[in-house]
């Protein structure tokens, strides 16, 4: 089924995923011909388990990038009404049976009327992690935690962030993609220390471009090195412009930790306005939604 699509089609039954995933060793969420995904796995096992002659394909929240890792994704797939009520009672534990441990399904269940993974989403949550420490990363987290070589001012890297929080257009730290806009609300973008010294980036919008959440800490670590100062990150973000002064950072630190949604009598009407093309309101104006959940 489409993913266009608003419901499942007569027949079909909309199914919600919610799972997790080590992004190391996968190419990426999207399913690729000679390269192993997220999706291609999760789609490839829901066939063998359903003993199904084709591939149902999957909706996801967020396309995550390569090495990009998730502990709350959400996905839908749409299927027919027979095989549903066949297998729904062990779907879960034929999944976790069938699939590699790099990858877990944690729920299946039906999905209200209106819901789209992707379209009815109103936030995406990340967080980034790394830490500062001379000694490097504790082995135990290498595969989630970036080393930054060089002490960082915490309070220095919120002051930065609050400059770019709200509804911009993040020209400046996305990778452009043909036909889609920039234009996100930046929900929430603080930073925190931990007793065991990892500096976790919590980045909270209602969607992102690609590249976005990377080239934002990237930027972010230069002022908390002290290498540029705290304003310069809304300077970019006011330029609109790639700056090749802006680094994005490498993939493993980065996590999708939750992907939020409303109430289930406004799904549907979210999942309508998402599909909007969305545009940076003039005097009086308004401004409509875009539903591209693509991160990283």
């Amino acid at each position: 089924m489409s993913e266009e699509t608003e419901g499942a089609a007569p027949g079909f039954v909309r199914v919600r995923l919610d799972l997790s995933y080590d992004g190391k060793d996968f190419s990426g969420w999207a399913r690729q011909a000679t390269r192993r995904t997220v999706q291609g796995d999760i789609e490839d096992a829901l066939k063998v388990v359903t003993r199904s002659s084709r591939t149902y394909d999957l909706t996801v929240a967020g396309r995550t990038d390569a090495g990009v890792h998730a502990r709350g994704q959400v996905a839908h797939v749409d299927l027919p009404a027979e095989l549903w009520a066949e297998h729904r009672e062990k779907l879960l534990r034929r999944l976790a049976g069938r699939l590699a441990h790099d990858v877990r399904v944690w729920r299946v269940e039906e999905a209200p009327p209106g819901f789209n993974a992707r379209f009815s989403a109103i936030w995406r949550r990340y967080a980034y992690r790394v830490t500062d420490d001379p000694g490097g990363v504790d082995p135990l987290l290498r595969g989630h935690v970036l080393w930054h070589d060089w002490t960082l001012d915490v309070d220095a890297m919120n002051a930065a962030s609050a400059g770019l929080v709200g509804e911009h257009d993040f020209a400046a730290y996305c990778k452009r993609r043909e036909g889609a806009t920039t234009i996100r609300t930046l929900q929430r973008l603080e930073w925190e220390r931990d007793a065991h010294g990892v500096v976790t980036a919590t980045v909270r919008a209602d969607a992102f471009c690609h590249n976005m959440v990377r080239s934002l800490v990237g930027a972010l670590l230069f002022v908390g090195d002290g290498h540029r100062p705290v304003e310069w990150p809304a300077k970019v973000l006011a330029a609109g412009v790639r700056d090749s002064a802006v680094h994005v950072v490498r993939p493993h630190g980065l996590t999708l930790e939750e992907v939020g949604y409303p109430a289930d009598d406004q799904l549907a009407a979210r999942n309508r306005l998402a599909r909007n093309k969305r545009t940076l309101p003039a005097a009086g104006g308004t401004t409509s939604v875009d539903g591209c959940g693509g991160c990283c």
